[in-house]
């Protein structure tokens, strides 16, 4: 008897929770009274809840490599002021849907996490999660150059430092060299003729 209980209780239950989707849907978008928004502050120049805040956004590039296998600059959308951090966020997630089908692609590892990034006296130090020189030396150039000329147009305009996991890394250059510092200069052959 209790299990029959039970089980007509369940029913009754699932039968009162599936009244609940029964939303009358619209062929057409509806329009909302604006002023049933006005006191959530939904309509304001400003973020509600703030005392006047607001969010601006800027355009950034940020570099991919062409189908050419050059780097060249691609326009990104971040908030404003343009942190390091925030560009290469951007640099991670790689090439939009038209860039790839134009040929554009990203030689930075698939997996990989910025996990920290700052700029100090105009040096970018980036702390990764694995190191991009594990893959062959023209897509380990490629990959370093990326964050090079992302990360100087993000304010790091003297160079940057590379660490994986906190352990400073030697990046190979172009001309064969192993330096810690990276500089724009250092990877200008890199770019589209």
């Amino acid at each position: 008897m209790r299990t029959l209980r039970a089980l007509l209780a369940l029913v009754a239950g699932s039968i009162v929770l599936s009244a609940c989707s029964l939303i009358p849907t619209s062929a057409k978008p509806v329009a909302i009274d604006k002023n049933l928004l006005k006191p959530y502050g939904l309509l304001g120049r400003t973020i509600p809840g703030t005392n006047h805040g607001r969010v601006r956004f800027v355009g950034q590039p940020i570099y991919v490599v062409d189908a050419a296998g050059h780097l060249a600059p691609s326009n990104r959308i971040v908030t404003a002021p343009a942190g390091l951090t925030s560009v290469l966020d951007q640099l991670i997630i790689g090439p939009t849907k038209i860039e790839k089908f134009a040929g554009y692609a990203s030689e930075l590892p698939a997996n990989l996490l910025i996990l920290q990034a700052t700029v100090k006296g105009k040096i970018g130090y980036i702390d990764l999660s694995e190191s991009v020189t594990k893959q062959t030396r023209n897509k380990a150039l490629l990959a370093i150059g990326q964050l090079v000329f992302t990360a100087y147009y993000a304010g790091a305009t003297s160079g940057i430092e590379i660490s994986v996991a906190g352990v400073l890394q030697r990046s190979p250059l172009p001309d064969r060299a192993l330096l810690t510092l990276v500089t724009v200069k250092d990877c200008e052959s890199l770019l589209e003729p």
